[in-house]
């Protein structure tokens, strides 16, 4: 399975969602999410999916979802040293963000 590749996945899955407030600096900011914080996300190893949306009407400016197939495997990606490097980095995008966790459900 790619590191995009959810397709076939059943749920529950386990998703981490990182939403961030609207920088001083968007175009720093997005220079550097998008040069060097994207493919540090995209390195982390049993990654399933990784998403972005830019929420329309202000606040937040950014929401990035992270997917796995479970809470363990969740658990095993967040104790890598490239999960480590990656929240290291997001410290140091420009802005505050706040991050959630859980499993996802279907209703």
């Amino acid at each position: 399975m790619s590191d995009t590749d959810t397709e076939g996945w059943q749920l529950p899955m386990y998703r981490l969602a990182v939403v961030y407030d609207e920088p001083a600096d968007k175009e720093a900011f997005d220079r550097r999410y998008t040069d060097e914080h994207v493919p540090l996300v995209k390195a982390v190893p049993g990654l399933g999916s990784f998403q972005l949306s830019h929420p329309q009407g202000g606040t937040p400016y950014l929401v990035a979802e992270l997917f796995w197939p479970s809470e363990d495997a969740f658990k095993t990606s967040a104790a890598t040293p490239e999960m480590a490097e990656t929240r290291k980095h997001a410290k140091g995008c420009g802005t505050t963000f706040t991050v959630y966790t859980g499993e996802v459900a279907e209703v």
